[in-house]
């Protein structure tokens, strides 16, 4: 009988299970699909000569997750890799942002912009050097972060205060407009922001833009040699090391519980798998108190808050094989491992408002991944294994482009919305459409069907917005791994801190599980019987 049963093989799934293996537990994971990873996947199904990534690809969090660094998977052979540029965002008349890891190129390329701006990045930059490391202890720390928020509390003395918290507050543009006089910052910051599902005129969208773009300058937008996959294997290989098991194509039914304690769990075959100590959960939270634990289990009040609980906005994603570099009208963008596609901060806004009305935009806007820019192993020399993604509504009431889309993407609409999508990148690359040699198509609909946590191709696990962080993630009064049932703990980034690929939730969850069972081993009558009936 294991210690601790793990509901999912994602990256939080497997950090937790890891870190019960170095605390001497016995560990299962069981994972529904026939291959572990969740959203940390790659595979060679465009193009036989390519590698792509499913889903996420490029990794700041991971790279400055004190969670990751911890596990050493440099020692399981994770190497990681950078693009000459972080990240770059043209416009159509030709001029470029770009963000380096040498912040003198970004200072550079922001002065190009306005007078004075290449100074107002070095000043940001500034405060995350005073901050940046008591504020990712925070950040990934299981809320509320008391010895690393006391830090950061101090840090912040010296650092404006009130007026630093202020602009973390602040939405995207309003921080933009204060901090830089030319578009380039603007557009950087805003970007970022949109990396998750805030929009230019959001609360904190100004903060988070804030900090994606400091985690690019002081990281960089880091990939595993390889391909995402490779992050998965390394997980996996050290969890075999420590006696840890992965069982795929386990999907669990049910969380059983027992006088108000979580002793197991029960397949959709059937078998019932007990647990010494703890289950641990990486799945959505709609999904582990809507469908895996029964109601009875759960005070009212969790379904009230489940009715309010919110999605980020559903992804389209197209992979494509490229049979040469993209042709880029800004040369600055050729060197960019991301690239933002959306000319100027009212278009973001203009995206972000057709999203919120419901409509699918009629100019999407697109991040854009060159993944054999960063590693050059992900296809043949001179050609780029690359893909897009743009949000769209999840409850689709029209379609703000002429092609009468309904969001019922089938075969036709998948179609119609990829080619959008790709002509939208030929206006800042001409000749981008002549370069596909194959497409993959991931409608939100895909992205479900290969990660039931991606739910309606939300890729967040919940929104980012701040009426669902902290405290209020995933439901108010929460904010925490632990659920109203004792021995069940929430592992997903439908947990603090939320979305990305860094570890906190599953860390944070291990924790609480390690922290509440303590040494002893022992066996209630209710995890006899769930073994016998197994």
């Amino acid at each position: 009988m294991t210690d601790a049963v793990v509901v999912g093989a994602g990256p939080n799934g497997l950090v937790a299970a890891n870190l019960l293996a170095d605390a001497g537990w016995t560990v299962e994971v069981l994972e529904a699909e026939d291959e572990p990873g969740g959203a940390v996947k790659s595979d060679r199904g465009v193009h036989p000569a390519y590698v792509n990534d499913l889903f996420s690809s490029f990794y700041p969090l991971a790279a400055a997750s004190p969670v990751l660094s911890a596990l050493d998977l440099d020692k399981e052979g994770l190497l990681w890799t950078h693009a000459p540029h972080v990240l770059a965002h043209p416009l159509l008349d030709g001029r470029c942002a770009v963000l380096d890891r040498d912040r003198r190129v970004t200072a550079a390329s922001l002065e190009a912009f306005a007078p004075g701006d290449g100074r107002a990045w070095e000043g940001l930059c500034a405060t995350f050097d005073r901050l940046g490391d008591d504020l990712l202890a925070a950040l990934f720390t299981t809320f509320p972060p008391v010895r690393a928020g006391a830090r950061l509390a101090a840090g912040l003395r010296g650092a404006g205060g009130l007026r630093f918290a202020r602009s973390m507050l602040l939405p995207v543009r309003r921080l933009g407009e204060e901090e830089f006089d030319g578009e380039g910052g603007r557009l950087l910051l805003a970007g970022n922001a949109l990396h998750a599902d805030l929009p230019p005129e959001a609360a904190v969208s100004g903060g988070f833009g804030w900090l994606m773009s400091m985690l690019g300058q002081a990281y960089g937008f880091p990939v595993p040699v390889g391909g995402a996959g490779s992050l998965t294997t390394a997980l996996m290989d050290r969890l075999a090391k420590r006696g840890g098991t992965v069982r795929c194509g386990e999907r669990v039914s049910e969380i059983v519980v027992r006088g108000g304690r979580a002793v197991g769990v029960r397949t959709a075959r059937g078998e019932g798998i007990p647990a010494r100590r703890a289950v641990l959960a990486d799945v959505t939270a709609p999904a582990l108190y809507g469908e895996l634990v029964g109601a009875e289990h759960l005070p009212a009040r969790v379904f009230e808050d489940l009715r309010r609980f919110q999605w980020d906005f559903a992804t389209f994603k197209v992979d494509w094989a490229l049979g040469g570099p993209v042709p880029w009208t800004a040369p600055e963008a050729a060197s960019a491992g991301t690239v933002h596609l959306a000319d100027g901060v009212d278009a973001l806004t203009r995206f972000a408002a057709q999203i919120a009305r419901g409509l699918i935009p009629d100019r999407p806007f697109a991040l854009f991944g060159q993944m054999t820019t960063a590693d050059a192993t992900r296809s043949p020399a001179g050609t780029e294994s690359a893909w897009a993604y743009t949000h769209v509504p999840h409850h689709v009431k029209g379609d703000a482009g002429p092609d009468g889309l309904t969001g019922r993407w089938d075969a036709a609409e998948q179609e119609r919305m990829a080619d959008r999508l790709e002509e939208e990148i030929e206006r800042y690359a001409p000749g981008f459409r002549g370069r596909v040699l194959a497409r993959r198509i991931l409608a939100p609909p895909t992205l479900q069907a290969a990660d039931s946590n991606l739910r309606g191709g939300a890729i967040n696990a919940g929104t980012t917005s701040l009426h669902q962080q902290l405290v209020f993630r995933p439901l108010p009064g929460t904010g925490r791994p632990e659920t109203p049932v004792r021995g069940l703990f929430l592992a997903s980034a439908s947990a603090h801190p939320g979305g990305g690929v860094h570890g906190a939730p599953g860390a944070n969850a291990a924790r609480a599980a390690l922290r509440a069972r303590g040494p002893a081993r022992f066996l209630t009558a209710a995890q006899r019987a769930l073994a016998a009936r197994g």
